[in-house]
């Protein structure tokens, strides 16, 4: 059976339905509206496949803006519960260690939503989690 993908010219949406993880790979730097475009179009694949656990590689990409990072958490997390209700929802970005620092010092200590990752193996066991069993 093929993996679900979708490509655009600066984001591969995958789904591993052996792993339950929507996979958002940014292929280059993006400008603000390409960053919010990218993110509705990787609901838009979630909503296919009811996928509510993302891991999003900001590797090649590198971080949002703080605002667009502000978005995601007040504006765009709302339209994710409200496109796949009753699911779970879990996004581990996966980030360069200097990025790292700089997106966990964005995030709230109560954010049980939203980690970063230095290693692909560490975020999939985060994803895998039930979130009653998340630290």
């Amino acid at each position: 059976m093929p993996i679900p993908t979708a490509e655009h010219s600066y984001l591969r949406l995958t789904y591993r339905p052996d792993l339950r993880i929507l996979f958002m790979r940014w292929t280059r730097l993006v400008s603000s509206q390409e960053h919010r475009t990218g993110y509705l179009q990787g609901l838009q694949f979630a909503r296919e496949h009811q996928a509510g656990h993302w891991l999003v590689d900001l590797r090649t990409r590198g971080l949002a803006e703080a605002a667009d990072f502000k978005w995601i958490l007040q504006e765009f997390r709302p339209q994710m519960q409200q496109a796949l209700p009753g699911i779970s929802f879990r996004i581990a970005y996966l980030v360069t260690p200097y990025h790292q620092e700089v997106i966990t010092s964005r995030l709230v200590a109560e954010e049980k939503m939203f980690r970063s990752f230095i290693e692909e193996k560490d975020a999939y066991q985060w994803l895998g989690t039930p979130m009653a069993e998340a630290s």
